[in-house]
């Protein structure tokens, strides 16, 4: 499976943004964006004005960077948000959010979008009381999303157990802290989504 294997601060600097992909580094003075905020590479001597086609561009790149998808796969994405009924860039926001690995994100389960899903593949996830290992599976309402029992052991559970009270769980999910059991209440809304990015802007990209 193709997955971004360079350092993803530099995805930060590019988008001009912070763009939470690191986790707890993100909020401390190691965060490469606040050392350093300009983007990679030779600095132009003049500023160029983005076009509407580049700021286009840099908000599907921000939305494939947030949820660390690759091109192929957020195009397939897409296509299936273009196919169901309502908005396109709302049903694209949704699609995006309902993840596997993000919704182990939202829960507390992880404190990045990427380690969420190395803990899907690993196979310490399950859904419904059966092993997930699919990262980009669509949970549905009223799915139970929790811990393989061998998995409740290791350290790394324990630890998340310990800080997961301090975790901002969205409306559409609980969680059972106690227990470290998640459930999916309602399908996410647009207003749900702590989005980084235009849904609008990345429509008006492919349908050029």
């Amino acid at each position: 499976m193709a997955r971004y294997a360079s350092a993803v601060c530099r995805l930060c600097r590019r988008s001009g943004e912070k763009l939470m992909l690191k986790g707890s580094r993100c909020f401390s003075p190691k965060c490469a964006f606040e050392r350093r905020a300009k983007p990679p590479g030779q600095q132009p001597i003049r500023r160029r004005r983005l076009s509407d086609r580049g700021a286009q561009l840099r908000e599907k790149q921000k939305a494939r960077y947030s949820y660390g998808i690759m091109e192929r796969q957020f195009r397939r994405i897409f296509g299936e948000a273009e196919r169901q009924i309502g908005i396109t860039g709302e049903n694209l926001l949704m699609l995006l959010e309902r993840r596997l690995d993000n919704v182990v994100y939202r829960l507390g389960f992880a404190d990045s979008r990427a380690q969420a899903r190395q803990i899907v593949q690993h196979g310490h996830i399950i859904i419904n009381g059966r092993k997930n290992d699919i990262p980009s599976s669509l949970v549905k309402e009223g799915d139970v999303i929790g811990w393989k029992k061998n998995s409740t052991k290791s350290g790394y559970y324990q630890q998340m157990a310990a800080t997961i009270e301090s975790k901002v769980i969205p409306n559409w999910l609980s969680l059972d802290g106690e227990n470290m059991v998640g459930r999916v209440l309602s399908m996410p809304t647009p207003e749900d989504v702590e989005a980084k990015f235009q849904g609008q802007s990345i429509v008006e990209y492919y349908s050029r």
